[in-house]
């Protein structure tokens, strides 16, 4: 066993902990970064960025079954899917080696295998070959993310039950899959199969698909789905999966009763649990409650030089969260003065088609708070680029204080929708009002349009309704 002390070591290479690591560097501080798997973390390898290339390749698919649509004759069309799989891990592939080049430039010293924290600010770390080595550190910052969690009436096998990872992989495409949970990696890979043709069914135990939208948002992506062939059960819940013989057949109960749905596949989507285990959290003593860490609001835990950031802590499990937290608890730990995180004015995207964006107050919750109202809604379907590009589906709804004009929540679903919630978040954070909002030109012919003419909307200004 040998040792070597670092200012900051960072335990995991997600987007919390690789980011966190550049941050140190550019401070000045001596960074290593310790990572069991792949450079990138479960976002680069296997969520956030694979998820969307199969999402494009889906995507490109549907316009050519619609490219009649657009004046365009395309004979026998056909999805390979091990060509997408394989496209997909390619672009995974390639993101994670530039993780690893951006190491390199930043001096960071990448150190392979598990981390083990342990009192006296130290960390053991086991590599592949069973070898064991201890650091030092001035400050640990654990960022060791997530995994699918596993209903008990749905054991994951990887094979017929499956995770978000498994579904990145399969070797071939089924016939029939139930999806079980309809947030985002529910939602974007229904999307995906649909329209690669399996036959999908979502089951979501709550009363509407996408539950944290908005309402309107959940009923339109509902509709959509439905006249996309999917089935749809809410107010449903899986109490059981055989996987004896050649498929499954899944129990689930609903409002009505006891129905029994057979497929080839179940993709477990219900949401993900934090990976805190064998990590040294007891050994150290650091609090834990309801499986997350407990950090103040520079993400220090109860132990001097321990702090936790991402998916292991309270708040949205977002890569662009964790990434944030990761800049913020470093340059805390640097000596500098940064403003605590706003939890209030997070963008949440799903990348089905159509695309879902989303940040703030839904309506229903701004009037659960009290504040009376002004909403303001533009359908792309009265947008002159939707119509020439073919996406007409969707809308913004902007909601606004009444009394103030704070722009408190903007709901969006549509083509580009996740490009264009970056705005609305920018227009928070710097506490442009709705007149503001309205007197800022914006481009025509774009999406983004609507974003001026949904708060026109609410002013009763609008031009092109």
């Amino acid at each position: 066993m040998s040792s070597t002390k670092y200012d900051l070591i960072v335990l995991g290479s997600g987007p919390g902990g690789y980011v966190a690591a550049i941050r140190a560097s550019q401070l000045g501080l001596k960074t290593a970064i310790i990572e069991a798997e792949e450079l990138g973390g479960i976002c680069l390898n296997w969520g956030c960025i694979p998820t969307k290339a199969l999402l494009k390749s889906a995507q490109v698919f549907e316009y050519i079954n619609h490219a009649a649509d657009y004046g365009i004759t395309v004979k026998d069309a056909s999805a390979d899917f091990t060509g997408i799989i394989k496209r997909s891990r390619g672009v995974a592939d390639g993101m994670s080696k530039g993780v690893t080049f951006l190491m390199k430039k930043n001096k960071i010293d990448v150190i392979k295998g598990w981390g083990k924290i342990q009192p006296g600010k130290k960390v053991e770390v086991t590599d592949s070959a069973d070898k064991k080595t201890v650091y030092s550190f001035d400050n640990i910052i654990i960022a060791t993310g997530a995994r699918s969690r596993e209903l008990p009436s749905m054991k994951i096998d990887k094979k017929k039950v499956i995770g978000y990872r498994d579904a990145m992989t399969l070797d071939k495409m089924p016939k029939k899959m139930v999806v079980v949970g309809s947030g985002a990696i529910g939602i974007e890979f229904a999307y995906f199969y649909a329209t690669m043709g399996t036959e999908v069914t979502i089951v979501e135990f709550l009363d509407r698909i996408v539950p944290v939208e908005d309402v309107e948002v959940s009923k339109t992506l509902e509709k959509l789905y439905k006249k996309a062939g999917m089935t749809i059960m809410t107010s449903s819940e899986v109490t059981a999966v055989d996987t004896k013989g050649t498929g499954c057949k899944v129990t689930v109960k609903t409002a009505k009763g006891e129905e029994t749905l057979e497929c080839d596949i179940v993709l477990s989507a219900a949401g993900v649990i934090s990976n805190l285990e064998n990590c040294g959290l007891e050994d150290v003593g650091i609090l834990v409650d309801k499986g997350k860490i407990k950090v103040d609001e520079y993400y220090k835990t109860n132990m001097p030089g321990y702090f936790a950031i991402g998916d292991v802590i309270p708040g949205p499990a977002l890569a662009h969260v964790a990434s944030a937290e990761g800049i913020i608890c470093v340059e805390k730990i640097a000596g500098q003065n940064p403003e605590p995180l706003d939890y209030g004015n997070i963008p949440g995207c799903t990348y089905c088609s159509p695309e879902i964006a989303s940040v703030g107050m839904t309506e229903a919750k701004a009037k659960e708070a009290g504040y009376e109202l002004r909403i303001g809604k533009f359908p792309f379907s009265a947008s002159g680029k939707a119509s020439a590009a073919g996406v007409k589906d969707g809308f913004v709804k902007l909601v606004f204080d009444k009394k103030y004009g704070e722009l408190l929540g903007a709901h969006m679903i549509g083509a580009n929708v996740t490009e264009m919630i970056a705005e609305i978040v920018a227009i928070r954070k710097l506490e442009t009002t709705g007149h503001e909002l309205i007197k800022t030109v914006h481009p025509h012919p774009t999406m983004s349009e609507a974003i001026m003419e949904a708060a026109a909307a609410a002013y009763d200004e609008v031009i092109h309704l």
